[in-house]
């Protein structure tokens, strides 16, 4: 798929997402469980307005910030603003998260969701990860949860993180990548694509895509694959992802989450 069709599927998949108010079609329907399988506490999960737990990470990058009272967050894909409200409760009324999402439904749901729970240092941004709404050197941290593999042009989003960090600034992300190649037919499927798979990098190739992008001090660090990726599941889009399997095989000895930590 070319650069521009890619992106199309991604928003249109996206976007009936936040639409349908359900979770990813494969994490199943129990989201507080799934977040807390990739990562998330009770307490976190109690300071987050359950409406925009859409099950759609694979990590908790907050967790791996480090965030500090009054610093400036950009959170890359921010969908209904999961991230944002935890990052939001940490960095206090002093400071303040941005998320930007190219998804019209996802920044409505995620603004809808602020003003319902009364949280006021957050901003949501209409706009693509590949060409950020922010000035340069505005942002202390940059975090992104399982969203980066979903772009067509994965370099220009990493310069793209190292033009809006302040000097010093870190990243901290959550992001899926590959142990081995995926058969074709999985590389080809729309489904796999929209579900974090298809668009994947290999573990190496990832690392060397971040550093290239000027980051310095980079970390990547392996973690247990996605709960969500088992071949029982009846989902339809799960379904169509394994079926491009051959035989028994599992996507175990493909897949892994990543924790993906930088500096500029």
């Amino acid at each position: 798929m070319d650069k521009e069709k890619t992106k199309k599927i991604v928003k249109e998949a996206y976007g009936n997402i936040a639409q349908r108010q359900k979770s990813c079609g494969c994490c199943g329907p129990n989201t507080t469980e799934y977040a807390k399988s990739i990562g998330y506490s009770e307490e976190e999960l109690k300071n987050i307005p359950e409406e925009s737990n859409l099950a759609l990470g694979c990590g908790n990058p907050t967790a791996l910030a480090g965030l500090k009272e009054g610093e400036i967050v950009l959170d890359l894909g921010s969908g209904a603003g999961f991230d944002c409200f935890l990052a939001a409760s940490r960095v206090g009324s002093k400071g303040k998260v941005i998320g930007v999402d190219m998804t019209p439904e996802m920044i409505e749901k995620a603004t809808d969701n602020a003003k319902k729970n009364g949280i006021e240092n957050v901003e949501f941004r209409l706009g693509e990860i590949e060409n950020l709404p922010m000035e340069d050197n505005s942002a202390d941290v940059v975090i992104s949860n399982c969203v980066i593999n979903l772009s067509a042009d994965k370099p220009r989003v990493f310069k793209e993180i190292n033009r809006v960090l302040k000097p010093g600034g870190r990243v901290a992300i959550s992001d899926i990548a590959l142990l081995k190649e995926l058969p074709e037919k999985v590389r080809e499927n729309v489904e796999a694509y929209v579900s974090c798979l298809a668009g994947a990098l290999l573990v190496d190739e990832y690392k060397r895509l971040v550093e290239s992008s000027g980051l310095k001090d980079v970390k990547i660090t392996e973690k247990n694959v996605s709960p969500c990726i088992e071949t029982d599941t009846q989902d339809p889009l799960g379904q169509a992802i394994f079926e491009g399997l051959e035989g028994s095989e599992s996507l175990e000895g493909y897949v892994v989450s990543l924790y993906v930590e930088g500096h500029r």
